[in-house]
């Protein structure tokens, strides 16, 4: 992201946009990354006897549960690739599914909605009573790291951070924003209207310059996280005076510190390394225990 406001999110109605929803797909792709909009894709692997669509074919299904581009057959497949679809936008994993005519499920002892092997079992209702076996795969937005302050390990984080696939935001003073990379999205300033379509992590990084200032502005963003770079007493203390500026307890119980864990850290840029060990460790939890076997 540049230097002016982050994009804002595409209209929900893209197939308004003049989009032929037979085209193909990779225009469309390209575009929604580089906006940073989720999707999913549907990827026809298998087909068994009469099908509409072949292997190969590809479908992108917008947040709504609309196919916006590309084509995997009619009905026969549609209602089964956008439940699967909007289940993949919840939880980001992918999936495979299998749409078969009902005495096949009834010969490998399975009913429509049952998974077995990594495979989700549907029903095929149309005439032609063809087998679909179709990937479904969530595109979904780069998380987002916020960074209030320009201290050293505020500048560590926002070099440090892109590395491993966050997109950057600061907001400090207008005259800090130079020690920044012009990559960075800068914002002068601790109000500066952040707005993300991907998960949000907040480290706030002022070590005196605007402390109270910077963690009332936290509590407008929606983050998934708030971390606090400074020591545990410095922020109970600054945590009594916001509350007796009003600030609301579960607001308060939102900001975590010190930020980061606990590795030793003693330079800057180690203790950037801290944190984002900590915010990649948040991150990846859900995807781990799925990807985790069972012994």
């Amino acid at each position: 992201m540049g230097d002016a406001s982050m994009k804002q999110s595409l209209p929900v109605t893209l197939a308004h946009a003049g989009l032929d929803l037979a085209s193909d797909v990779a225009p469309l792709m390209k575009r929604l990354q580089g906006d940073n909009e989720p999707f999913v894709l549907a990827t026809v692997v298998r087909t068994i006897s009469v099908t509409a669509a072949k292997a190969g074919a590809k479908a992108v299904v917008d947040r709504d549960g609309s196919i916006v581009a590309g084509w995997i057959g009619g009905g026969c497949a549609r209602a089964a690739v956008v439940r699967a679809a909007k289940a993949a936008f919840d939880d980001g994993e992918t999936r495979l599914i299998s749409i078969q005519p009902g005495e096949l499920l009834a010969e490998l002892g399975v009913e429509p909605g049952d998974e077995r092997e990594g495979v989700q079992f549907a029903r095929n209702m149309c005439p032609s009573q063809g087998t679909m076996d179709i990937f479904i795969e969530p595109v979904l937005p780069r998380p987002n790291l916020v960074v209030y302050g320009a201290s050293p390990v505020a500048v560590a984080l926002a070099l440090q951070a892109r590395t491993i696939g966050f997109d950057i935001a600061v907001c400090a003073p207008p005259e800090d924003l130079e020690a920044f990379p012009a990559a960075v999205n800068r914002i002068g300033g601790f109000d500066g209207g952040i707005q993300s379509n991907g998960e949000t992590y907040i480290v706030v990084s002022t070590q005196g310059r605007g402390d109270l200032a910077a963690l009332e502005e936290t509590f407008k963003v929606p983050a998934r996280h708030i971390g606090f770079v400074g020591s545990r007493r410095k922020l109970e203390a600054l945590k009594a005076k916001l509350r007796d500026k009003g600030g609301a307890p579960a607001d308060l119980d939102r900001v975590k510190g010190p930020a980061g864990l606990d590795l030793g850290a003693i330079t800057p840029e180690e203790i950037a390394l801290s944190i984002l060990a900590e915010l990649l460790m948040l991150r990846r939890k859900n995807q781990r225990r799925h990807a985790e076997p069972e012994v």
